[in-house]
């Protein structure tokens, strides 16, 4: 049976509402636990979607008496999301509260990243796969997502979001750990930057030299981002390939006991790099659309077409040309968290 993904033109909370009104959310009944998975964008990060665009999905969950909360993980990098504390500080000076939105917040690996489920999953990269605890338990699970470029998967949207977005803190360092970044000590002005921001203390100056330790690296590319000389970069190799495919198996463990999942990528802000960027980003392209479904492969997928169908170009090769974004999709397809072919219907 071909899968139908739909699509409506514009982002806003009036576009939002049509499209939800052709969604079938029926299987969310009274009681069910509801969690609501989506970044609630870095500190100095204006591009992330703004909780405002969610208000119709919150006024149908609570006609449905469900309970429902809107939830995110802790990040490995040093920064306001590494802990729940400072998490949901953020989160509320966003707009992603109790008060505004009407349901509650919660950081779904606990307020130091380490609650977590292990999901049995028995693939390639792993048997087990570390899963937030509130997400795990959850009996529904709707993903939001912002549909973006990434620096090491090409493009991210639900399939990125569900695999690293719903690892707990221990989990995102399993599927970092293959990346270790390249380091050019000639272009080194030794500001420490770098050093202050690793989460792992890979980092030293040590004979007027930067030196990383790659046994502590966890491959976070938090020192690819705050370095302005461009000493560090990502060793373009089968990594980005690798990091995308333990992802894919997070993603497919983050859905495994669920009574069922909804998945939705906003094509609005269209940036180079993801939320996670804590400053201001140029933005590409406002506004395409709203594409929903209940296969991530095919949401994303459809999202990817008509995002290079409005820039009339592989604009997300264009912005990444070293990375192969296709793995997330094929790998996806294979492990059989999701198909190909897909049906739209623009609303």
């Amino acid at each position: 049976m071909t899968n139908v993904v739909y699509y409506v033109k514009g982002c806003t909370k009036n576009s939002f509402e049509k499209l939800l009104e052709k969604l079938n959310l029926d299987y969310i009944s009274q009681k069910d636990f509801v969690a609501i998975k989506t970044h609630f964008g870095e500190e100095g990060n204006v591009t992330y979607i703004s909780p405002e665009i969610y208000l119709p999905l919150i006024k149908i969950l609570k006609q449905k008496n469900c309970l429902a909360f809107f939830t995110d993980t802790n990040t490995i990098y040093r920064g306001k999301r590494a802990n729940a504390v400072e998490h949901l500080i953020l989160a509320k000076q966003h707009k992603f509260d109790i008060n505004f939105l009407g349901v509650p917040v919660i950081i779904a690996d606990g307020i130091k990243g380490n609650d977590y489920v292990e999901v049995e999953i028995n693939l390639n990269y792993f048997k087990k796969a570390k899963i937030a605890s509130n997400i795990y338990y959850a009996d529904v699970l709707i993903c939001l997502s912002h549909f973006k470029g990434h620096m090491l998967f090409g493009f991210a949207g639900t399939i990125k979001n569900l695999g690293m977005g719903c690892a707990a803190r221990p989990g995102k360092y399993l599927l970092h750990n293959v990346l270790k970044p390249k380091v050019d000590i000639t272009k080194c002005i030794l500001c420490g930057k770098c050093i202050k921001v690793c989460p792992a203390e890979a980092l030293r100056i040590e004979n007027k030299k930067v030196v990383l330790d790659k046994d502590k690296c966890v491959g976070c590319g938090e020192c690819i981002h705050i370095c302005d000389k461009k000493v560090f970069s990502i060793p373009w190799d089968l990594s980005d390939k690798e990091v995308q495919e333990r992802t894919v198996e997070y993603a497919y463990a983050a859905t495994k006991n669920k009574k069922s999942c909804l998945f939705i990528n906003f094509l609005d802000n269209i940036t180079k790099d993801c939320d996670c960027i804590n400053k201001k980003q140029e933005i590409l392209a406002k506004d395409i659309g709203i594409v929903a479904g209940y296969d991530p492969v095919a949401v994303d997928l459809c999202s990817l077409n008509i995002v290079n169908k409005f820039f009339k170009k592989d604009i997300f090769k264009e912005l990444w040309p070293q990375i192969d974004y296709t793995p997330q999709i094929e790998y996806a397809v294979k492990i059989g968290l999701g198909k190909k072919e897909y049906k739209i219907v623009e609303v």
